[in-house]
């Protein structure tokens, strides 16, 4: 006599009509799947409409050392790439699915409801949505922070150096008389008068650094600009 093959899912089925009903299983499943919505709603909710708390009761038995920053830690990186970190009210980006479900697993890990979150990503993604390299932090309390996800592209690799003018006055009035030093050694010599001198160099020297000085001066009343750390928690545009 050859005996049957067993069909697994078979006796998964009798099993389970043993112990519930259809019915109750279906009203279980809506209950969690209710629960589930809910408790998205209520992180969507806080994420585009924090009301800035400072604190989290986090177990701090279980928070990564390595996800831990000090405000003045977040500071300086925020001046030295010129990124805002602000309430994620501001933030006009949508922060993805992955980044949820972070905070549905520490919410559950630490046995509470996170609040106060912030972001650090650059000025622009706090005014229209783009890609690059925004940060979501969590109030710890006493002026720490923790990083509960990270998403998007890096950074441009030159960023640091491409915002380094912008950093304070010295750092631009030197960048504005490099760049007028550079222009005027591509002035071909005689260009002005048959007999290049060295007198002649300092009076197009002046000229360039005059004429470069006055965009960036216009370009940056215009605009509304200002130096990193003026901006890096600023929540106004023309900050």
């Amino acid at each position: 006599m050859i005996l049957p093959k067993t069909n697994i899912e078979l006796q998964l089925q009798r099993l389970r009509k043993k112990e519930v009903t259809e019915a109750q299983i279906l009203e279980n499943v809506q209950k969690l799947l209710e629960e589930r919505f809910t408790q998205e709603n209520r992180i969507d909710s806080e994420l585009t409409s924090s009301k800035g708390a400072s604190t989290n009761d986090f177990n701090f038995e279980l928070l990564e050392a390595e996800n831990i920053y000090h405000l003045e830690h977040i500071k300086k990186i925020c001046i030295d790439y010129r990124l805002r970190f602000l309430d994620s009210r501001y933030f006009k980006g949508e922060v993805p699915k992955s980044g949820v479900s972070k905070i549905k697993k520490l919410e559950a890990q630490h046995n509470t409801e996170l609040k106060g979150f912030k972001v650090m990503a650059p000025s622009k993604l706090f005014k229209l949505e783009d890609k690059d390299d925004p940060l979501l932090f969590a109030p710890i309390g006493n002026d720490y922070y923790y990083l509960v996800h990270k998403w998007g592209n890096d950074l441009h690799p030159l960023r640091k150096l491409l915002v380094w003018p912008f950093k304070n006055m010295v750092n631009l009035v030197f960048f504005v008389l490099l760049i007028s030093y550079w222009i005027t050694l591509l002035v071909p010599d005689g260009l002005f008068s048959k007999n290049s001198s060295t007198a002649e160099f300092w009076i197009v020297f002046f000229f360039m650094f005059k004429c470069i000085a006055s965009v960036v001066i216009f370009y940056g009343f215009a605009l509304g600009k200002n130096f990193n750390p003026a901006i890096w928690n600023s929540k106004y545009f023309n900050a």
